[in-house]
């Protein structure tokens, strides 16, 4: 987490001039082109304020007023860290995700900031909170700080075995020393090592067995971290996906690439339970998973430097 290069820090994986090949083509994920967004008002608690905050979600173009937990719209495969809370019976959101304009069109913009939550004698909660966008959705309402992970339903059904990834993207990185951690009822603490803008990409080959645990080989690799502010916008970046076992690849760094078993996924059973990772696929596997996120931090849930900021547009994989 410490090689450190102008524009992005790229950790096991190979970047292209920018452009794709000619022999190349490309496919636009659904939404991907971040000019469509569903538009969430929602009513807080009365006990906070009572105030009218506005969601965002990847999605066909809609304004939803009311507090139903939202579920992936118009087939969006896209979800994102915006959610609607019920803590305690207090309703309240979280927004770090947000429509911003580029050109004619728009784009996401992903930031980390503290989210407040206090009610006299009842609660006083600060939270870090990372913006994501990912393929996969969220479960709502989040019930506790503790709840935010297992509601996640990450990846999607995906057998192909694309070459690349491909996006424009803009970043604004403070660069502090060192970054925060706040989970919501323990005091702020300092999480040595500077915060990085990331985004990940795996390929897995999951299997479930009859009990509803899910269990996945990795079958193709691709992270890339951006630790520090672009001058405008980055089109085009092009990133290889890097297949099979690559432990001994000069580019592997085991704490961003190597095998995971904190994600959850959705089972058959519709419960969401941890994915973990058993090993690594043949370089020749199909997979049947696709994980796909970019985050305004790199360390995890509740840590970060607030005012990370990660912009995106235009997703697409490379065949």
């Amino acid at each position: 987490m410490r090689h450190l290069f102008i524009f992005s820090i790229l950790t096991g994986c190979c970047i292209f001039s920018g452009h794709t090949r000619a022999n190349d083509s490309t496919a636009t994920i659904k939404y991907g082109d971040m000019n469509h967004w569903v538009i969430r008002n929602i009513k807080e608690s009365g006990v906070i304020g009572g105030n009218i905050k506005t969601l965002y979600e990847i999605g066909p173009d809609k304004t939803l007023s009311n507090n139903e937990p939202y579920k992936n719209m118009g087939g969006s495969p896209w979800g994102t860290s915006n959610v609607m809370a019920k803590v305690m019976g207090v309703v309240k959101t979280n927004n770090s995700v947000y429509r911003d304009t580029r050109d004619k069109g728009y784009c996401a913009k992903m930031t980390t900031h503290i989210e407040t939550c206090k009610v006299l004698g009842l609660m006083n909660i600060k939270v870090l909170a990372a913006g994501s966008i990912f393929l996969g959705d969220m479960k709502e309402p989040i019930t506790g700080t503790k709840d935010g992970p297992k509601a996640l339903n990450f990846g999607i059904p995906f057998s192909k075995r694309p070459k690349a990834v491909k996006y424009d993207y803009k970043t604004h990185i403070p660069g502090n020393k060192d970054r925060i951690k706040l989970t919501g009822f323990s005091g702020r603490s300092t999480v040595p090592g500077k915060d990085y803008a990331i985004t990940v990409l795996f390929l897995q080959k999951r299997h479930e067995d009859t009990n509803g645990n899910i269990t996945a080989e990795r079958v193709g690799t691709m992270v890339v971290k951006y630790g520090q502010s672009t001058q405008g916008w980055v089109n085009g970046a092009t990133y290889e996906i890097l297949y099979g076992d690559i432990r001994n690849h000069p580019r592997y760094d085991s704490a961003t690439m190597g095998l995971r078993s904190a994600d959850y996924a959705r089972n058959s059973r519709g419960n969401n339970v941890p994915v973990k990772e058993t090993g690594w696929a043949k370089a020749d596997a199909r997979p049947t998973h696709l994980i796909l996120q970019f985050s305004s931090s790199h360390g995890g849930a509740y840590i970060g430097t607030p005012g990370n900021t990660l912009w995106i547009d235009n997703v697409a994989l490379v065949y």
